[in-house]
């Protein structure tokens, strides 16, 4: 096989393409977010990464608080509008047809849309160059109901969410396996 090198680059993929909104019900704001992910299980944490020319940077810095709402292959166009327009100049729930309504724990909305929002707060914030890292306790997740089953196990193979990589979006495709698989025992017929 043979390969190229290339350059050191943010090539990781695919990541998760999130709508992240701040401010208040009120006052919403919400921004596209590719550089998220989870650091810790216990407590639960994440981080995401926004440039400090972003309108949201401020408002995130100074409530110290936000969500991550994941986003459907649906909802791919509204969620590439959201990181190319800036919340300084433009609505962009109206824009989009989204709809903030309160969290149950912050005063940063979830999007109603989103079939799950982790609502966050903020413990560390560390410039890295051109964005600031803010490391956050995921303190609560809303979920819709649709996707959860009769014995309370949240399907999300059933939301159809989205990926980026690459600057191109991506339908998350089907289920390959549960965690563990590889190593699991099979059950032996009893007769």
């Amino acid at each position: 096989m043979s390969k190229q090198f290339w350059k050191g680059s943010a090539l990781l993929a695919p990541v998760p393409a999130t709508l992240v909104t701040c401010g208040t019900p009120d006052k919403p704001n919400v921004l596209t977010i590719g550089w998220t992910g989870i650091v810790c299980t216990r407590p639960p944490m994440t981080y995401i990464s926004v440039r400090p020319e972003r309108f949201s940077h401020d408002i995130i810095m100074k409530s110290g608080e936000f969500v991550i709402n994941l986003t459907t292959s649906a909802m791919v166009k509204e969620t590439d509008f959201c990181g190319v327009k800036s919340g300084r100049d433009t609505d962009k729930f109206s824009a989009c047809g989204l709809h903030a309504v309160p969290s149950t724990k912050l005063s940063a909305p979830i999007i109603e849309e989103c079939p799950v929002n982790l609502e966050c707060k903020v413990t560390e914030s560390k410039l890295l160059g051109s964005h600031t890292m803010f490391l956050a306790e995921i303190i609560g997740i809303d979920v819709d109901e649709k996707y959860i089953d009769s014995k309370g196990k949240l399907n999300l193979q059933q939301c159809g969410l989205s990926a980026y990589a690459h600057g191109e979006y991506f339908a998350l495709g089907r289920k390959l396996g549960d965690f563990g698989f590889s190593v699991r025992k099979k059950k032996k017929n009893r007769k």
